[in-house]
């Protein structure tokens, strides 16, 4: 920057002639005084050869304006003007046009000041701008001629500026310049794109005053106006007065009543009239295929748009970038993502450059289908290319990470939109806020709804659904109560999802009487019970044995127009089933059939697990081949409580024959589908013992401990799955380990992860976290650290609650030193700095009384420059001070009992 000022040298005055090196001279100087760059200009303008130099092509705007209002021939200032404008594609600002129109008007030059006075007006891309070109014009008293004032009308349209237009068309009135029909279409136009059609209904009235007939481009106007009003029948009473009037309707008149025919959602209508203009005559462009194809890809109807796109192509119609948009946004909906992929790069390779709202449609669906990876690495491409993200690209970005349950993620994205902006809006708030209660993380989603709080952006509905339904499922029956009186002390009315979610976890907790009474205050309240709603109750009197109470409840549905679904009467079953009552199962399930309500894998499911649990194996069988005969795919927990049952009659063989059948089909086993086989494993191995134990002058020679009796089965369930044609893959050996993990069965894990490696198996960063999770919980920290540190070496990233954990457990066996450096290397990746606080300094360190090495981690937090948000600061005093009540309640405890 400083180069660029840089033109002249301070010595140039005792030169007679310019000197094309004195920049070069100049470029030294630090700050060089710009009254000797105009005088080095004005004598390079003199001489007779001044276009051909380089100096005055380096000129700064603020230069130029110098030199053009102070250069002695006005005339010369003006070719220097213009030599600008033309030969070097310089945009001049508004103080170069200020400066050369004063002296073309001092020197009484005004059709050229005319002239210039338009090309200023043309290039004010801002309302400020043109506002500032106005005072100026205004100033200076300038009458423009009719051709300078309708390029200001057209202007002030371009702009938006409607008032303004008004007044200056008014003034055209009022000041002996005779408007033309351009004048008054411009007008026209200006206030029908703002749906101000009685307005322009005036100017119209002064056409036909003037005897001026009304063109294409006026009638369109009209048009255009009435549909932004949602006039639609007066818009096409005005297209019915044009064709009258012998006026022809054009592309635009079309694509107008098309355009408005699809915001009015009659798409069938606007393809009759896409047939209609094509029958006429009249070439369809891009802008009257774009919204259809739009209004199509947005209804589903893909296929009807891609028949558009093939017209287009065949007309020689070439797509534009809210075209592609549209069909990427709409094959993204519909599981089109790999075709959505395609057209992207497609529009790229045609030189189209993809907007903002492109990105955000193909970020979407690749958050949609869990392609995280790829979306990320979208959000970064969109950067470099100069798009910044608007916060629908970090929702939805956050939204993806939430999906597969890193929410430490999409907290890094969250700092970054509190730092650098854009700000996080509601949407942003509550899908992290309902990303930490999927994944149980209750404690950050209260703190999350605090920090939403002090940003100034208030809860909503959602906001307190999100945390009833979290603490719900999370078994906090009464923090999900509390959420809900708070939520209606704001003034805010529960939704049906909101009292669903409660009666479901009151039910589920056992009390019914607690469910009923919301039932009850939900329907006074005037929310009225849905299906969801009354299905969990009825699960709840199932689960109970009150089937006579949900019987009731069946009827009292049907009374509200609300016909019970498969998910009722699969309550109604499985709760019969585990109430050992399969034959009256059996009878519900013949009763839904009859009324044309067929079963679901999780109604065959249900009865399946409760005949095996009865002993009826052939019946379960049966029922299994039911579900292949009617079509349906049985699913894992459809194969798991079929094995399940073989397992409770004792015949291990059937139910590996079985999972071979499963794995077979696609349906990869989960982590319990392999515990009910090694509980099978298990009770074999039992039973041999027995009897070995039984025979006469039995000995043991050896004795194995427990855990390496469970890693005996793990082993002989590998062995098992190879002898029934079942590969071990990595797969296989991720499913078991992560299961025995969250077990806390941590050396099964560990010599589980020794055999996979043995076998030739890398670890992945699932099973790589699980192991440092267990390994901590059970304060192995040797082995802990080294999985760590072979992970981060292997590029795989920890997650926050791994650091959180090995922190913890080196604390607990008073390793502070090795605590504090894995901390201060865990700071040197991307972190949320709240998160940070909340999970490993709160629930980690004060909730195992470490308030010290909390403090002390703190510091480092701040010497780091790694600060977290001042809203998170009294969050960590609240904690703290809870902490320093809980030692003194301690301390006056011990005194007592001394």
């Amino acid at each position: 920057m400083v180069r660029a000022l840089l033109l002249f040298s301070p010595f140039a005055f005792l030169h007679k002639t310019a000197n094309p090196l004195l920049l070069s001279s100049l470029a030294h100087s630090p700050e060089p005084d710009p009254s000797l760059i105009v005088a080095e200009a004005h004598r390079i303008l003199a001489a007779p050869r001044w276009r051909d130099s380089p100096e005055l092509a380096r000129l700064l705007p603020a230069h130029v304006a110098e030199v053009l209002g102070s250069h002695r021939d006005p005339r010369r200032a003006l070719q220097l003007f213009r030599w600008f404008s033309q030969k070097h594609s310089h945009k001049h600002s508004l103080d170069c046009f200020f400066a050369l129109l004063n002296r073309l008007i001092a020197a009484r030059m005004f059709r050229p000041a005319n002239r210039v006075g338009v090309q200023m007006v043309r290039s004010c891309q801002t309302k400020e701008e043109m506002i500032r070109a106005i005072d100026f014009l205004n100033g200076k008293r300038f009458r423009f001629d009719l051709f300078g004032y309708n390029a200001l009308l057209i202007q002030l349209g371009k702009l938006n500026m409607v008032g303004v237009a008004l007044i200056l068309y008014h003034h055209i009135l009022g000041s002996g310049v005779e408007p033309n029909l351009l004048t008054f279409n411009t007008v026209i136009n200006i206030l029908c794109k703002n749906g101000k059609v009685k307005e322009a209904g005036l100017v119209l009235s002064r056409i036909l005053q003037c005897d001026l007939k009304p063109d294409t481009f006026m009638y369109t106007s009209l048009i255009l106006g009435h549909c932004r009003n949602q006039d639609l029948d007066s818009a096409f009473r005005v297209f019915d007065w044009m064709v009258k009037e012998g006026c022809e309707p054009n592309s635009a008149t079309y694509s107008t009543l098309i355009n408005g025919l699809c915001d009015e959602e009659r798409v069938d209508e606007a393809l009759g009239l896409m047939r209609e203009m094509v029958e006429r005559g009249v070439e369809p462009t891009v802008h009257t295929y774009t919204v259809p194809i739009v209004e199509l890809c947005s209804w589903g109807r893909i296929s009807e748009a891609r028949n558009l796109l093939v017209d287009m192509r065949k007309r020689g119609c070439p797509l534009n970038v809210r075209t592609y948009t549209a069909l990427i946004s709409g094959l993204c909906r519909l599981d089109g993502l790999e075709i959505a992929i395609g057209l992207f790069h497609k529009m790229v390779r045609d030189g189209l450059v993809p907007n903002t709202v492109t990105y955000n449609a193909l970020i979407n669906g690749l958050c949609d289908e869990g392609r995280i990876g790829a979306a990320l690495k979208l959000f970064e491409v969109m950067g470099r290319r100069g798009f910044l993200p608007n916060p629908q690209t970090y929702n939805e970005m956050i939204r993806g990470f939430c999906l597969i349950g890193r929410v430490e993620k999409a907290m890094v994205l969250f700092h970054r939109m509190l730092t650098v902006g854009p700000s996080p809006n509601r949407v942003t708030y509550n899908t992290i806020i309902d990303g930490y209660c999927k994944t149980g993380n209750l404690s950050n989603a209260i703190r999350m709804v605090d920090l939403m709080k002090d940003n100034g952006c208030e809860p909503d509905e959602w906001t307190y659904t999100e945390l009833v339904c979290g603490f719900c499922k999370g078994g906090k029956l009464d923090l999900a109560h509390t959420a809900f009186v708070e939520m209606v002390e704001h003034g805010l009315s529960p939704n049906e999802v909101t009292y669903t979610a409660l009666i479901d976890g009151c039910c589920k907790d056992g009390r019914l009487d607690s469910a009923l009474a919301l039932l009850d205050r939900m329907e006074k309240t005037g929310c009225k019970p849905n299906v969801q709603t009354y299905n969990a109750v009825i699960n709840g009197y199932s689960k109970k044995n009150l089937f006579s109470e949900a019987e009731k409840l069946c009827s009292e549905m049907v009374e509200q127009d609300l016909l019970p679904n498969v998910v009722t009467y699969t309550a109604l079953i499985d709760g019969l089933c585990k109430n050992n009552a399969t034959s009256l199962a059996l009878k519900i399930m013949d009763e839904m059939v009859k009324r044309n309500c067929l079963p679901n894998l999780h109604t065959y499911s249900a009865l399946i697990h409760g005949l095996c649990q009865e002993g009826k194996a052939e019946e379960a069988e049966k029922v299994f081949q039911e579900i292949e005969e009617r079509g349906l795919v049985p699913d894992q927990v459809t194969y798991t409580a079929i094995i399940d049952g073989y397992i409770m009659l004792g015949r291990v063989d059937l139910a590996f024959s079985l999972l071979r059948q499963m794995v077979s089909a696609g349906c990869k086993p989960n982590y319990r589908t392999y515990g009910v086989l090694m509980k099978g494993l298990q009770k074999k191995h039992q039973l041999m013992e027995q009897k070995l134990a039984a025979l006469p002058d039995a000995v043991s020679s050896f004795s194995m401990d427990e855990k390496a009796t469970d890693y005996e089965i793990i082993s002989c369930l590998l062995m098992k799955l190879s002898e029934y044609g079942c590969e071990l893959n990595i797969g296989i050996y991720s499913t078991l380990l992560c299961g025995l993990c969250r077990e806390g069965r941590w050396f099964e894990a560990d010599q589980l992860a020794k055999s996979m490696s043995d076998q030739g198996f890398s670890l992945d960063e699932e099973i790589y976290n699980s192991l440092v999770l267990v390994y901590s919980n059970y304060i192995k920290v040797d082995l802990a650290l080294e999985t760590l540190n072979t992970m981060i070496a292997q590029g795989f990233e920890p997650q926050l609650i791994s650091f959180k954990t090995l922190i913890c457990a080196f604390c607990k066996v008073g390793k502070m030193e090795e605590a504090q450096n894995i901390f201060e290397n865990m700071l040197l990746q991307h972190w949320n700095p709240d998160e940070i606080v909340w999970t490993i300094l709160i629930d980690g360190l004060l909730k195992d009384g470490k308030l010290d090495v909390c403090m002390k981690f703190l510091h480092v937090m701040e010497a780091k420059d790694c600060k977290p948000t001042f809203q998170t600061y009294v969050i960590l005093a609240r904690e703290v001070s809870k902490e320093e009540k809980c030692i003194e309640m301690s301390l006056v405890g011990d005194v007592l009992r001394l």
